[in-house]
């Protein structure tokens, strides 16, 4: 997952070079929807309809269209691993936003991360350089998009689903609003090749529909500081292979900004960790 995760990066600024990102966005979501639908009527789950679809149909909005064209948008104005990395600030807004919507405490060491997070953020966007500015602020939107989903279906559950299920619907409403978007807005049509083509299929197979897969399959046999500790490869791997394809070269004063971020993310993938374990330790054996 975080190898298909972190080169996705790469992939999708070599799809842009050939459709605008409306075009990508729908397609790919598009894509991902119909191969998880068929993917879920293959394990025999009986019926593809859902209790209820309020919630499906705001994270589609929210979490899908919205993080995905916004990352899109990004990609066209900075490079995969810069992009990345600003994306991966979801963590920190996800507890600001918790603590704002569900009154989540932000407990003293998430303070510290927080404050790294936010120093790299400002060497990484360098507000003072106008020209670096709207793709470092799309990535961060970005991000703060995925964050702001992820605490509003804490604040409302959503009802007991297949994860499969209800991931093929949240990208279905998703691709809903970004074909809508890509058929009102005027812009050059899709230029067919076999690059767009190769980009296209391993960003909505691998990237999107398996990458979900692999990511719920993740989340429920793993404890989350795990999960959180080994996502923070993709960054990693966006960064070095936008380096090596692409020639991507952070200067140093950004790159020291992804350090500042990375240590961020590690301190809250430990802090989860060891959460985990005081209430394993905690928890009476019977």
């Amino acid at each position: 997952m975080v190898v298909i995760w972190g080169y996705s990066w790469v992939v999708m600024k070599i799809a842009l070079r050939h459709s605008h990102p409306f075009d990508f966005s729908a397609l790919r979501v598009g894509f991902a929807a119909a191969l998880l639908f068929v993917f879920v009527w293959l394990r025999g789950r009986g019926r593809l309809a859902l209790p209820r679809y309020g919630m499906a149909v705001l994270l589609g909005l929210l979490q899908v269209g919205l993080f995905v064209v916004l990352s899109q948008l990004a990609l066209l104005h900075a490079g995969p691993g810069k992009t990345a990395v600003l994306v991966f600030t979801m963590p920190f807004w996800m507890i600001l936003f918790a603590h704002v919507v569900i009154h989540e405490r932000i407990r003293g060491p998430q303070w510290l991360a927080v404050a790294l997070a936010l120093v790299g953020l400002v060497l990484i966007v360098a507000p003072w350089e106008l020209r670096s500015l709207a793709g470092s602020l799309l990535a961060v939107a970005a991000g703060a998009a995925w964050a702001l989903g992820a605490v509003l279906s804490k604040k409302w559950p959503i009802a007991a689903a297949d994860p499969l299920l209800f991931t093929a619907w949240q990208l279905l409403v998703g691709f809903a609003a970004l074909a809508l978007l890509a058929l009102v807005h005027t812009h050059e049509p899709v230029r067919w090749n076999l690059e767009f083509v190769v980009a296209l299929v391993f960003c909505a197979a691998f990237a999107t529909a398996i990458g979900w897969w692999l990511w719920t399959y993740v989340l429920a046999h793993t404890p989350a500081g795990i999960a959180g500790l080994n996502s923070l490869g993709i960054p990693v791997i966006a960064v070095l292979s936008s380096a090596i394809q692409l020639g991507e070269r952070p200067p140093p004063l950004e790159l020291a900004g992804m350090v500042a971020i990375g240590a961020a993310l590690a301190l809250l993938a430990w802090l989860g960790l060891r959460t985990k374990g005081t209430v394993a330790t905690a928890t009476p054996v019977d």
